[in-house]
């Protein structure tokens, strides 16, 4: 894993990027080169980096570059063939930018359409692949109990390329819940079996760790060559992007990095959101204004629905989207949880909440300063009252703006439990303590993913 900006990436993902970003751009600056147009090399220096920025927004969207070896080959194919009919388009029109004329411009096109389409089924196909065993992350977990179960679990869900190498049962460890055939020796001291194994990182899952049952001296001595040492929680928010509540502690997080409310991300972050809901308003219009039409064509009541939510800092605020339920829906007046396939939803509403239709409206609390573009989605003050008392932790993911969208969002799909508002909690917490405008852009490409898939509509 590498850390970009406060958020950890796959090196492989990575690597995908710089090279994707890299060919498109000395293909298309080859070809300027080769017809002559030394003088255009400016412009088409700038063209084939947006070019290439438009190649990394749809291949992420499309999830090209995150691993996915499970996937059929019919699958693999869909998703290329869905990233053409994005990419292959607005390559053409980036290129009608180019000062080339004639057949030159003929050849510039055809190339850079090209370069763009073996990129995109190169990646398709490779994100269906497995990496050679020499180069995958190999683990040695030290512990063997249920937290070294978890940790397995998670790597075997999260990251397909990992290769767990064994578990080094702790001193004092009297539960097993790993495959016995899975266990490696105690005979040797810790840092020479991990030499051994040659690994890359041991994680530190051991069920008890007081009373001198961690043992720092062999852990050190593994670190001081090479071999990267991690603790539970740093594992899974390094693999899962998430806190995981089980193995958290309150100590970790304080004295940890991460939670930088600074008035510069703050200005940055509010800045990003106006320029970006004023364009999104301008360019969702004519979507808002039908589904509009069709709200109160269907049904009788207001075309909007306006309800309060919590917001920064725990202060109250009107929400505002588009009415997608029944008029009475809530007749008795009690708050109840939104649930899949709810009978409450309209026919019109059904389709306005799988495609995310009926959220629009949600743009202009982000203008207003409500809402942030990307935040922990809003919840009502009677389920906060509730979530808060219930699950630890709840309360900080009010410590920044609520979310048109989300990292729980994007990461989990749409929940209507309690023990669902404690695994998206995971992710928001994520956010909470890692957030940039790094991760921002991430999970709005990544919304575009789900939009076009309608995972976790409700």
């Amino acid at each position: 894993m590498v850390r970009v900006f406060n958020h950890y990436l796959q090196r492989r993902s990575l690597m995908q990027v710089i090279f994707d970003v890299g060919l498109i751009v000395a293909v298309l600056l080859f070809t300027v080169l080769a017809l002559g147009g030394g003088e255009t090399l400016p412009v088409a220096a700038a063209q084939s980096l947006s070019l290439a920025g438009v190649l990394f927004v749809v291949n992420s969207a499309t999830g090209l570059y995150q691993p996915a070896p499970k996937r059929t080959l019919t699958q693999v194919c869909m998703r290329g063939i869905v990233a053409l009919m994005f990419a292959l388009p607005i390559t053409f029109l980036v290129l009608q930018w180019l000062p080339v004329g004639g057949e030159d411009a003929f050849w510039v096109s055809a190339t850079a359409m090209a370069a763009v389409a073996a990129v995109v089924m190169h990646r398709a196909l490779a994100s269906r692949a497995l990496q050679s065993s020499v180069s995958r992350n190999r683990v040695l977990v030290l512990g063997a109990g249920p937290a070294a179960w978890d940790v397995a679990q998670s790597l075997r869900e999260a990251d397909p390329l990992t290769e767990i190498i064994g578990f080094y049962p702790g001193a004092s460890e009297t539960e097993v819940s790993v495959d016995a055939r899975e266990l490696v020796s105690t005979e040797l001291p810790l840092s020479d079996t991990a030499l051994r194994l040659g690994a890359d990182e041991i994680v530190v899952a051991l069920s008890e760790r007081r009373g001198g049952n961690t043992p720092l001296r062999e852990l050190l001595d593994c670190k001081v060559v090479g071999i990267r040492v991690v603790d539970l929680a740093t594992h899974f928010e390094k693999n899962l992007h998430q806190i995981s509540l089980k193995h958290v502690n309150a100590g970790w997080l304080v004295f940890g990095d991460g939670f930088n409310q600074t008035a510069f991300r703050s200005g940055v972050k509010r800045a990003f959101d106006l320029v970006c809901s004023a364009v999104l308003l301008v360019v969702s219009a004519p979507a808002m204004l039908v589904a509009a039409m069709a709200v109160k064509l269907e049904s009788p009541g207001p075309v909007f629905y306006r309800q309060e939510r919590v917001g920064l800092n725990g202060v109250p605020f009107m929400v505002t989207k588009f009415r997608s339920m029944r008029n009475d829906a809530e007749k008795d007046g009690r708050p109840v949880w939104a649930t899949k396939n709810d009978a409450r939803v309209t026919r019109v509403g059904k389709f306005i909440r799988k495609t995310r239709i009926d959220e629009l409206p949600q743009l202009f609390n982000v203008l207003r300063g409500d809402m942030s573009l990307v935040g922990p989605r809003p919840e009502r003050a009677f389920f906060v009252e509730q979530l808060i008392q219930k699950i630890p932790y709840f309360a900080v993911r009010h410590s920044v703006k609520p979310g048109v969208t989300g990292w729980a969002q994007v990461k989990y799909d749409y929940g209507a439990t309690e023990e669902d508002a404690a695994a998206k909690l995971q992710y928001d917490l994520y956010y909470v303590k890692n957030h940039s405008l790094f991760l921002d852009i991430l999970v709005l490409i990544e919304t575009v993913a789900v939009v076009l898939t309608g995972r976790g509509a409700r």
